[in-house]
């Protein structure tokens, strides 16, 4: 009953996400592309805030995850009470800190700060609320608020900006609005079903576990969000740099058509959070190693399909646009991130198994790891080599890659687990095989007729070739289920 419940979840979450995808793909291909600079911007002021807002949340989401197993419900709801008090509390010390340092002559440069600031504090405690969610398996909700109204409001408010109606400093504090009312929602939403009756008295939390195991959990959980999202957030402050606010619109919108690969890895990794804490509690690596390699294999296989199709009929999409001239600069960065994202959800869970474990500081070396690639590779390309917004994509690649071999030899050496077995070779295997074939494939008149058939055939192979070698079991229990064959 669990599993089909957290199945559930899944499927709606994932469906909401495409739906927010589907909104920020006609949004990228129509109306972004009139104003990149202003894009840009945008980008920008999200990026500032998506690097500050793991300050504040100062690993409380994560150590939610990762101490609830050990409370009964009436300590569960002190431990997010205190994780909220912890939120507020940093927060006031952050605000408090910019306001100084906006004395000094420096800081006029760093505008933008003063509108990531406010989102920052806003996605800090959704980010909350969302674990809090994923605890008692209630995602869906918390998913259309935190992914469709942002990729609704931001549009919206671009089509008024360029229309006249705002100027571009009221569409960012009405951008802030919009996530101040998604924090609202949330917390709404939170407390009706978990109602976590807010005290803040807090001495019998802490003699179930100790203050130095919560907060050494919490900064290492930090240490490892800061660093993560610094090295994913490290490309936007390379391009502001080194390029104009024009060339991170086009960067961005490479961005956001790579994203689209990553949706279901995300719900995934989201709902098997509290699961993988559990197995780690309860040393049961037996379970844990299977769904290891079961949820690898089907993430890599979904993102595989979508990734064949990006390859095959990107450029002739965007031909096909009034804004292929603005889009097909793009053609390039969106490739290169797409295969970024695909080799990150091709090896599973990893992270979170690091993370839940008490070898959770591992995380630390791993980040920096990253970081370090990611942030050399940016210096060299662009400012020795002089190369272009490519260049930066290639840079993310590079470094996710061994930041990812790097977990994967950790979990191996600790655990003996890995996600890959000869059905996931063979997968591999018959996906290179297919996208090669359909690559391959003569070529029509019509760009339209073109597009299709490659792509129908390359999902055609992919598709009937996997379930007859039962190589993705979620995949094979589906199409039997649909088709009514009984085992």
């Amino acid at each position: 009953m669990q599993n089909k419940a957290t199945h559930k979840q899944a499927f709606f979450f994932t469906i909401i996400n495409y739906v927010g995808i589907l909104i920020g793909i006609v949004s990228t291909l129509f109306i972004y592309p009139k104003d990149k600079e202003l894009l840009g911007i945008f980008r920008y002021v999200e990026s500032l805030a998506q690097i500050i807002f793991p300050i504040l949340l100062l690993g409380a989401s994560q150590a939610l995850i990762n101490f609830h197993p050990k409370f009964d419900l009436h300590h569960k709801k002190q431990l997010f009470n205190y994780s909220v008090f912890s939120i507020a509390f940093i927060s006031s010390i952050v605000f408090g800190l910019i306001i100084i340092a906006s004395f000094f002559p420096y800081f006029e440069g760093m505008k933008y700060v003063y509108f990531a600031f406010p989102v920052a504090i806003f996605l800090a405690f959704v980010e909350l609320f969302k674990k809090q969610s994923t605890i008692i398996q209630k995602i869906s909700v918390p998913t259309f608020l935190d992914n469709i109204l942002p990729k609704i409001a931001l549009p919206v408010i671009f089509i008024l900006v360029l229309t006249g109606y705002f100027s571009i400093i009221e569409s960012l504090w009405i951008y802030c609005f919009v996530y101040g009312l998604i924090f609202l929602l949330l917390f709404l939403y939170v407390f009706k079903h978990f109602q976590p009756k807010f005290n803040f008295d807090f001495k019998s939390l802490f003699e179930l576990i100790s203050k130095n195991d919560y907060y050494k959990f919490s900064l290492f959980a930090f240490a490892g969000s800061l660093g993560s999202v610094f090295a994913f957030r490290i490309d936007v402050i390379m391009i502001k740099n080194f390029f104009n606010m024009e060339t991170l619109g086009t960067f961005s919108i490479g961005v956001t058509l790579a994203s689209a690969l990553a949706v279901p890895a995300t719900g995934i990794f989201i709902l098997y959070a509290p699961k993988i804490a559990n197995y780690l509690e309860e040393n049961n690596l037996k379970e844990l190693n299977i769904k290891y390699k079961e949820v690898s294999k089907l993430l890599f296989f979904i993102g595989a399909l979508l990734y064949s199709g990006i390859f095959l009929g990107i450029s002739d999409l965007f031909s096909m646009l009034p804004t292929h001239e603005s889009l097909l600069a793009s053609v390039p960065v969106i490739l290169i991130l797409g295969l970024n994202v695909l080799i990150n959800m091709g090896t599973g869970f990893n992270g979170e198994i690091i993370t839940y474990s008490k070898y959770f500081r591992f995380n630390i070396f791993a980040i920096l790891l990253l970081v370090l690639l990611n942030v050399s590779l940016n210096l060299i390309f662009l400012g020795y080599f002089k190369m272009g917004i490519e260049s930066v994509a290639v840079a993310s690649l590079i470094s996710l890659v061994g930041f990812n071999l790097a977990k994967l030899l950790f979990i191996y050496k600790k655990f003996r687990l890995l996600p890959f077995d000869r059905s996931y070779l063979k997968l591999i295997i018959i996906v290179i095989i297919s996208l090669a074939i359909a690559s391959f494939l003569p070529k029509f008149d019509s760009v339209l007729l073109n597009l299709m058939f490659k792509i129908m055939v390359c999902f055609l192979l992919n598709l009937v070739i996997i379930y007859k070698m039962k190589l993705v079991y979620q995949y094979s229990f589906w199409i039997d289920k649909v088709l009514n064959i009984n085992k």
